[in-house]
């Protein structure tokens, strides 16, 4: 079996609180709206998990594997039904009703697959939480 990879972001600056940001995140029917359409088909969404298939890489299903009260979530997941991958989001309260974010995607990758997924990975990770800094709607949660 191949070691285990990990990839870390950057501390990411949210404009809501730990609670809210935790609530937000645990809740994966909130991710929905972050999904372009054109990009997924057969979306299935529920509170802890969901699959949806993306061209090239066929079945992902992600859902919730662990949840600490207003400090972590971590989401465990599959794609071409083969790699499990595992990404983890530490909470933890920052200045003036602002949280900080950092997120970890850890999956089981040869030296070769390493090499390949690393800055496409990293890429992912950089526009995640530049995402999560200009996102403001974190209080709008599912019910």
């Amino acid at each position: 079996m191949s070691d285990i990879s990990v990839f870390k972001s950057r501390t990411a600056q949210v404009n809501c609180t730990a609670e809210e940001l935790y609530h937000f995140v645990s809740d994966i029917r909130n991710f929905k709206r972050f999904l372009p359409e054109d990009k997924f088909s057969d979306l299935s969404i529920e509170k802890e998990s969901c699959s949806f298939t993306v061209s090239m890489m066929g079945k992902v299903e992600v859902s919730v594997s662990e949840k600490r009260e207003f400090s972590r979530v971590g989401f465990s997941g599959s794609a071409m039904q083969i790699n499990e991958f595992a990404i983890v989001l530490d909470i933890r309260n920052g200045d003036n009703e602002r949280s900080l974010a950092d997120i970890s995607v850890s999956a089981h990758l040869n030296p070769f697959l390493k090499m390949l997924a690393a800055d496409p990975i990293s890429r992912f990770l950089e526009t995640l939480v530049a995402e999560m800094e200009k996102y403001n709607g974190w209080k709008d949660v599912s019910l």
